[in-house]
This record gives C-alpha cells, sequence and structure tokens, in this order.
C-alpha cells in the first residue's frame, strides 16, 4: 500500500446519505490542504436524493460523479444492484489510490465491496461500531460488520471501537483512534451565525422553557414500539413549563402514527424534517433529546445536553458508559419516568449534563488525514 515518498495520491470519499455527508465533509475539507501530495474527489450515490443535496450546499461540497442512484419506493436490492453498477465504472476509470467510506448505509458497503473486487484499499470512518445483533440497527449492523472485512485503514472513533476491532483480529497497526468527525462538523456549524426560518422555532423560549427535542423514525421503531414513544410524549407533555419539538421524518410508517397520536397537542410541535443548521441549534438549545437515532447519541453530547436513547440496543455504548446518555428502551412508562427525572431532579440532569463528552475534540479529520499520509510515506 505504500507509496514512494512525496508521490502524489487519489483518494476518493463516497458518500449518499444525508449523515455521509455531515461526517465525511471535515474530511473532505482537511484533503483539499493537501493538494500538493493528495488528489482528492467526491463520489455522490444520491441512496437519499432530497435530503442529501440540502447537506451539500451547506457543507459546501460539489460531488465530482454524481450516481444518482435513487428510485421512489426502493428496496435495499434497488440501492445495492444500482450503486455496484454504476459505482465500478467510475472506479475503474479513475484508479484511486484509496477510497473512504463512512459509517453503516448500503452506499458505505457496496462502494467498500466495489472496491474490495478492484483491489482499491479501503478507508473506513467511524468503524467498529457494533451491537453484535445483526438486525439491531438493520440493515446497517451487517453492514457494519461487513465493511470491516475488506476495509486497510480502520478510523475508529473511540477506544471502545477501536478495541471493537482488535477482538475481531484486526491488525493494531491498521486501527486508529481518531474521534468522530461529527463533533468537527458540528462546531464549524455554530460558528456561523443562524436564523431559525420556521416560525415555531422562531418563537420559542429556549431560556425560559424546558425544551425536549424528540426525533423518532428508525425501522426497528415502525408499528408497536413508535406507538408506544408518542403515547409516552403525549404524557410527557403534560409536565409545567415543558415545550417538545418533533422534527417528522417523512416515511409514511412514522408519518400516520405520529400525526394520529400526537397532532392536537398544543405544546407538542410537529414539524418538517429540520435543515441541519437548524437542527443542530435546536440541539445547542434545548434541555435534552429523546431519539432513536445514531448520530444524535454523538451528537448531542457536544453540547452537554442528555440523551435518552429510545432503543433495545445501541452501536454507541460509550455515551452510556461516560453517563451523557441512558438507554431507555422503547417502553411507555420507562420512558415517561426516564423523562419526569431529568425534567423534575436538577441532580439527576446535571450528572447527565456535566459529564465528559466521549467522542472527541472536533480534530478528527486532521487525525485521520494524517494517518493516510503516513501510510502512503507522502509528507
Amino acid at each position: 500500500m505504500k507509496k514512494k515518498k512525496n508521490k502524489k495520491i487519489k483518494v476518493i470519499a463516497i458518500l449518499g446519505t444525508r449523515p455521509e455527508v455531515i461526517k465525511l465533509a471535515p474530511v473532505v475539507w482537511e484533503l483539499k490542504k493537501h493538494k500538493k501530495t493528495i488528489t482528492s474527489k467526491v463520489v455522490l450515490t444520491g441512496q437519499h436524493r432530497s435530503m442529501v443535496d440540502q447537506f451539500l450546499k451547506l457543507f459546501q461540497i460539489k460531488p465530482d460523479f454524481d450516481l444518482d442512484i435513487m428510485l421512489a419506493n426502493q428496496t435495499l436490492f434497488d440501492v445495492s444492484s444500482r450503486c455496484m453498477m454504476r459505482l465500478s465504472g467510475v472506479l475503474q476509470k479513475e484508479k484511486p489510490d484509496l477510497i473512504l467510506v463512512q459509517g453503516d448505509t448500503t452506499t458505505a458497503f457496496i462502494s467498500a465491496l466495489c472496491a474490495f473486487y478492484l483491489k482499491i484499499p479501503v478507508g473506513h470512518v467511524e468503524a467498529g461500531l457494533r451491537t453484535y445483533d445483526k438486525y439491531r440497527p438493520f440493515p446497517e449492523e451487517v453492514n457494519r460488520q461487513l465493511i470491516s472485512v475488506v476495509t486497510d485503514m480502520h478510523f475508529a472513533p473511540t477506544n471502545w471501537s477501536k478495541n471493537n476491532l482488535l477482538k475481531e483480529g484486526i491488525l493494531a497497526k491498521n486501527a486508529y483512534k481518531t474521534g468522530n468527525t461529527v463533533v468537527d462538523a458540528l462546531y464549524s456549524i455554530t460558528k456561523k451565525k443562524h436564523e431559525f426560518t420556521n416560525n415555531v422555532l422562531k418563537r420559542m423560549d429556549f431560556k425560559n422553557k424546558k425544551v425536549i427535542l424528540v426525533t423518532a423514525h428508525r425501522r426497528e421503531s415502525f408499528g408497536g414500539p413508535l406507538l408506544a414513544i408518542c403515547k409516552a410524549i403525549k404524557e410527557i407533555a403534560k409536565v409545567p413549563n415543558v415545550e417538545i419539538i418533533y422534527p417528522v421524518h417523512l416515511n409514511p410508517n412514522v408519518q400516520k402514527p405520529v400525526n394520529d397520536l400526537l397532532k392536537k397537542s398544543k405544546n407538542i410541535h410537529l414539524l418538517p424534517p429540520l435543515d441541519y443548521e437548524s437542527l443542530v441549534h435546536v440541539l445547542r438549545d434545548c434541555y435534552f433529546t429523546l431519539t432513536d437515532s445514531g448520530g444524535i447519541q454523538e451528537e448531542a453530547p457536544a453540547f452537554g445536553k442528555p440523551v435518552l436513547v429510545m432503543r433495545e440496543v445501541t452501536e454507541r455504548p460509550e455515551g452510556v458508559e461516560a453517563k451523557v446518555a441512558r438507554l431507555i428502551g422503547m417502553n411507555s412508562n420507562r420512558i415517561i419516568k426516564e423523562a419526569k427525572q431529568l425534567l423534575t431532579s436538577k441532580t439527576a440532569y446535571n450528572k447527565m449534563a456535566k459529564a465528559m463528552n466521549p467522542y472527541g475534540d472536533g480534530h478528527a479529520a486532521e487525525r485521520i488525514v494524517k494517518a493516510i499520509k503516513r501510510k502512503f510515506n507522502i509528507s
């Protein structure tokens, strides 16, 4: 894998979904600072078309290739096959020295598999997260494990994730603890002045109200679990001085139950999906968050906001161990109990809000690019 000293290498970052744009953006920026030794390009698969474009604009990333694979009502089979067929041609033409993928999406897995077929080295940003339950989260857990099999440079965000890789037989020289690039992205956004455009957010009194940010949209939450979550939210909203902001995912499996159960509650504000800048500023200014998301478990601690995770398992246990997050499942009574404790007990709240963030310091991208340069022996 090593090159002659000072020879220029080509690195291609491949992304397809909103989280990939957010978490690869700092790496893309950092790569461009090293133009003398690294030619960097970006491939967009377009796995999530409608959401990705606004994020590319926010992070000022212009893809060199747009595979445009998204179909209406697409299945995992659609995403996988279309991504493989369209990406293979780009990689064969460009012949990169390294591709970078992020996280656990189908885009990341198929990209890593294509690179393996073409004997192109793979760098995996946010490597080593595990639940060891292949259906939770689905299909992300298996995607991550399969990516690890063909990865050459594993960029693990924490000691825990790095240790997972070492236990699985990954050589220590190929596993790097870098911190999570999402913290880099968050800090870059909050440096900029921002004004809400949504009328509800414009009027929201973040200083005097206890504002709870809710996100719930994972596949494993569909059906009964989401109904239980909505029931709990409705009860939590009865606590005095509480306002709840819930940006509702566009998936019909989320839209219908959420609107049916929560639409009439005056202090529950059901909003369309927020642009990322607005979401980050809500996260910064809210009291705490109730979520089944993976990303928010990493993002909220950067602002000292407690996270109640409405899932049975998490591939991000570092937050739980550091006491910035608590895994509370999807039972209505448990959700209500945990939320009310944070709302009524300042001691309980401070234990979580003032704990140390385990996910990094905002310099992950720098460490990743430094590791790449060292690996390829370029200065």
